[in-house]
């Protein structure tokens, strides 16, 4: 052969083997070896890690953001039997940082935490009822806790995130799941990654006995609310023997009084392996880059033995299961119906079941029981999980019904399911509003990482949960009857939550609990080397309100637009700057709207209708504004106004529908007098910034009410837009095609009138400390401190901002410090100097605490102490404005929310982004800013101390060093 064949020949092959080494070491790379899925919205790459680390992500360039998700395929129902609430114990374990952050001397603190884990042990050895050895023991573990706080520097991990600029920095536990969570600038990813890296690589169990504390005022919380008593009923049940139901996430009182560090990190070395997890990440970012990044951090943890998981099968339920809970809230119920688990069958027929039943439109329950006003509030869901699924159902009674009664009612929803009694059209319908709800949630980084996390936990491939829509689809009427006639039978649980005293509930007592060094000013080597890392800076972007919208008219009608870019749903807004302060039938008229049809359609079919057209209507009044919201696709926005716009103009009376809703309406007021947080919050709130004259206290009366009419009540409905209003619009369609067909749509567009006069309510002068005391039976005691500042003064938003952020904010906040990590005074607690929502209202200081009866003397002479003296921190500070700065410059406002802003700014008499102001003053702020501004703001002024708690167990003595005590009955704070 020709030599210089063979040359070529040589050459060629190994050319050709040269390409084929390379391809391989190419397709052996991180970044080209993902999965993804045909026709996904989310563009999803899934990756595996060598050690077995699942990786979710999907791009979204709305922001120069990414939201974090840390998943981890354990929770409540991987607990041991004997140490039920070690999940949700470890997860809060998972802030309180390693051996390299959150401590000044890992080596000198790690023998005193040995000592404490053991000492731990040893209490948990004696019975409940030994209280001689184990009072001695705690005495030992507070004193040595003591000595090892000594060494811990607090919040450390909170400094951090915050000082990234870390927004929404939270964790939850759930059945089968404990995620963590962060919403960061997408130019700290690199630094984030580091950072959750070493947070998971071997976490320290620092200061547990102070944060053991928060997880029983946590507890106290869960048996002080009917609501969770009442789920947790439920699933007892419907779960007699799986962990579902007889595992719940905080853990039994005993349990929590036995905590075992040991077993703590049992669970962790068990379940936080790499081959059990999963981050779960959707923003501006990426795909390459990003995954080479968290192989670079992550790709190094060892892989371990996959976790196993023994389900424990139910037996079928034969006959109806009958619970009972009580306490002092509304009464209302919950029934439910066990089915198989994600990945079945049975969890795709509960989605269209259920959405059958009740779509907040157009479903059996919907038009049969709530628009027929036969109940209050009915509705259903689907809860599924990985080994088990349930249906639940809910209501409340109206007044003289019966929870009995309310049960048949929703039972026989199901009822006529089973005969097909709904509309064929009913099926398809639901599909295309399932759809859209998918449109909606992958708006949102949140939402679009939630998706990522439902699946990685279910155990289901990404193509299975993204196939779930086709299968739905498949899904017929026939099939819909099938099912509910062959799984629905007597095989339900009831769960009633009756009036009356709970005498099954027991407090978690209060530990003795000597407070704990937090070594606020201190840094640990890690903390101060990452935020010394140099980003690339990315630039702010403020709102220019005469480049991000657009304005037409329709007729003398202002229109404010903003294009929608990115899908084809619309939101459509008429706004009037009128509400039930100009008016009191008003915000009665607009509920009245709800259960109006005209001469030629009835109610139910105006739901109908809408839910055809794939089309949301909501009406709501507030003191000053009445607004109604049209959203749907824009294939159908003509459709959709007009619809309305005829609704609007000719609604007719139903006597009955008035009847009812009147009844319905005293029962809600009679209900909101036993909701804690409307008592405090609302009722509370309101009497101690107006007395009895407020807008909170200016409804109908009862007599008002019943003697109001049909006639009165739709004529003001039809009079609505013949009022000076304005319409906004968010959609696709261009200004001027909108602008032409509402012209032809809008009924009222000229010769509007002019908005009445509206009734004004004056701030009481707070000129004298009072200590307002309302009696309610609970275990804890809740606590609102306000002081009144003057009126809206935006000149001063930046300082108050910042103030903010330093003081009583988040985490790493002083009063979070102090309170909580310090002291252990309280679960929930913060301080904040509002910004009132318009030029009329005044700023005031507001600082809560939600803690137990027993340590209210101790708990209000805590935060009292602080917003007398404000402690300096210098790192706190600095941390504080590179969190403002960072969260300035990666937020973006966009979408229908550029809409809102516009229209929040001229409540407050700005025509800008206020946010600009921030910026551009935060830099030179300094500690004399942060103390100028409390010495004049907050540390200055009468106090008005707000108390929601059981009365027999508050110390009166501790009450009146804060103020003149009154007590006020709830006709008192709600004027009827």
């Amino acid at each position: 052969m020709n030599p210089k064949k063979i040359l070529t020949i040589a050459l060629i092959a190994s050319v050709g083997i040269f390409f084929a080494i390379n391809a391989k070491k190419q397709m052996n790379k991180i970044e080209n070896n993902y999965e993804t899925v045909k026709g996904d919205p989310l563009k999803a790459r899934i990756y595996t890690l060598d050690n077995g680390l699942k990786v979710y992500l999907t791009s979204y360039a709305d922001a120069p953001r990414v939201q974090t998700n840390i998943a981890v395929r354990a929770g409540s129902k991987n607990d041991p039997a004997d140490a039920t609430g070690l999940a949700h114990y470890l997860e809060h374990m998972l802030f309180k940082g390693t051996d390299v952050f959150g401590s000044l001397d890992y080596k000198k603190e790690a023998p005193l935490l040995e000592k404490i884990e053991a000492l731990y042990e040893e209490y948990r050895s004696y019975e409940m009822n030994d209280t001689k050895n184990r009072d001695r023991i705690w005495a030992q573990i507070d004193s040595i806790s003591g000595e090892a706080a000594k060494y811990a520097i607090a919040n450390e991990y909170d400094k951090m995130v915050t000082g990234l600029g870390a927004k929404g920095t939270n964790a939850y536990t759930s059945f089968e799941q404990t995620v963590y969570i962060n919403d960061i600038p997408s130019n700290q990813m690199e630094k984030w990654l580091k950072l959750e890296a070493e947070r998971f690589r071997f976490p320290v169990f620092r200061l547990f006995h102070t944060e053991l504390e928060a997880v029983y005022e946590e507890k106290n919380r869960g048996l002080d609310s009917d609501g969770s008593k009442l789920f947790e009923t439920l699933f007892d049940g419907l779960f007699p023997n799986h962990q579902y139901g007889q595992q719940t996430t905080i853990g039994t009182i005993e349990h929590l009084k036995n905590p075992s560090l040991t077993e703590i990190r049992k669970y962790f070395n068990k379940y936080y392996v790499p081959n059990n997890m999963a981050i779960c990440m959707s923003g501006d970012f990426d795909y390459d880059e990003t995954i080479r990044l968290i192989d670079k951090y992550w790709g190094g943890f060892e892989r371990k033995d996959d976790p196993t998981f023994e389900v424990i099968k139910e037996t079928p339920i034969p006959k109806p299961v009958i619970r009972e809970v009580y306490g002092p809230e509304a009464e209302n119920l919950y029934i439910g119906f066990r089915f198989d688990g994600a990945s079945t069958n049975d969890a795709l027929m509960l989605t269209m079941v259920d959405m059958v039943l009740s779509n907040s439109a157009a479903g059996l329950i919907d038009l049969n029981l709530n628009q027929a006003q036969k109940l209050i509030g009915g509705g259903s869901f689907p809860y599924v999980l990985k080994d088990y699924s349930i249906h639940g159902f809910y209501g409340s009674p109206k007044q003289g019904q019966s929870l009995e009664q309310v049960k048949d009612l929703l039972l026989s929803q199901i009822e006529e399911v089973k005969k097909g009694n709904f509309e064929d059209w009913l099926v398809d319908a639901i599909i295309s509003d399932l759809k859209l709800n998918q449109i909606k949630k992958l708006e949102s980084n949140s939402g679009r990482a939630n998706e990522f996390v439902e699946a990685f936990t279910l155990g289901m491939s990404w193509e299975d949960h993204q196939n779930e829509m086709a299968e739905l689809e498949k899904i017929t009427k026939q099939d819909i009857i099938d099912f509910v006639n062959a799984k629905y039978t007597d095989n339900y649980v009831v769960t009633y939550k009756r009036n009356g005293e709970d005498k099954s509930v027991m407090k978690v007592t209060k530990p003795a609990i000597t407070p704990v060094s937090v070594n606020r000013e201190d840094q640990s080597e890690f903390l101060v080397n990452l935020l010394a890392e140099k980003t690339k800076d990315i630039e702010p972007v403020f709102l220019n309100f005469a480049r991000d919208i657009q304005k037409s008219n329709v007729g003398d009608v202002p229109l404010i637009y903003k294009k929608n870019t990115e899908n084809e749903r619309f939101k459509l807004n008429y706004i009037l700057d009128m509400g039930k302060d100009h008016d009191k039938r008003l915000a009665l008229a607009v509920d009245y709207l709800e259960f109006l049809g005209t001469a030629d359609m009835t109610p139910s079919d105006k739901a109908k209708e809408f839910y055809k057209l794939g089309c949301e209507l909501s009406v709501s009044c507030s003191a000053n504004k009445i607004e109604v919201t049209l959203s749907g696709l824009s294939n159908n926005f003509t459709q959709s106004v007009q619809l309305f716009e005829t609704i609007l103009a000719n609604a007719v009376a139903d006597e009955q529908a008035l009847v009812e809703l009147k009844a319905i309406k005293l029962k809600e007021r009679a209900d909101a007098k036993l909701n804690r947080q409307t008592i405090l919050r609302s009722a509370m709130g309101n009497y101690a910034r107006y007395g009895t004259n407020s807008s909170f206290m200016n409804i109908l009366s009862e007599q008002e009410l019943n003697n109001i009419t049909s006639t009165e009540l739709v004529d003001l409905i039809h009079n609505l837009t013949t009022y000076k209003h304005r319409i906004l619009y968010y959609g696709p369609e261009t200004i001027s095609k909108i602008s032409l067909g509402l012209n032809k749509l809008h009924t009222n567009k000229s010769n509007l009138k002019e908005i009445p006069a509206k009734k004004e309510f004056i701030e009481l002068a707070m000129d004298k400390p009072m200590v307002y005391v309302v009696d309610y039976d609970m275990k804890q005691a809740e606590v609102m401190m306000l002081s009144k500042g003057n009126k809206l003064n935006m000149k001063e938003y930046p300082q108050i901002s910042f103030h903010n952020e330093y003081f009583g904010g988040g985490m790493s906040s002083i009063v979070f410090q102090e309170m909580r990590e310090s002291k252990a005074l309280a679960y929930s607690v913060y301080s904040t100097y509002t910004l009132p929502q318009d030029t009329t209202t005044s700023h005031y200081l507001m600082s809560y605490i939600g803690t137990q009866a027993d340590k209210l003397a101790e708990a209000m002479k805590g935060m009292t102490e602080l917003l007398d003296v404000m402690p300096e921190a210098a790192s706190n500070m600095s941390n504080a404005k590179e969190a403002i700065e960072q969260q300035i410059r990666t937020e973006r406002l966009t979408k229908s929310r550029v809409l809102s802003e516009y229209e929040r700014v001229q409540k407050l008499g700005v025509d800008y982004d206020y946010r600009k102001d921030l910026y551009d003053a935060v830099q030179k702020f300094d500690m004399t800013t942060l103390k100028d501004f409390h010495n004049s703001h907050i540390s200055k002024g009468n106090r008005v101390v707000m108390v929601l708690g059981s009365k027999k167990a508050l110390d009166v003595e501790v009450l009146k060093k804060y103020g003149e005590i009154k007590y006020l009955t709830l006709e008192d704070v709600f004027g009827y």
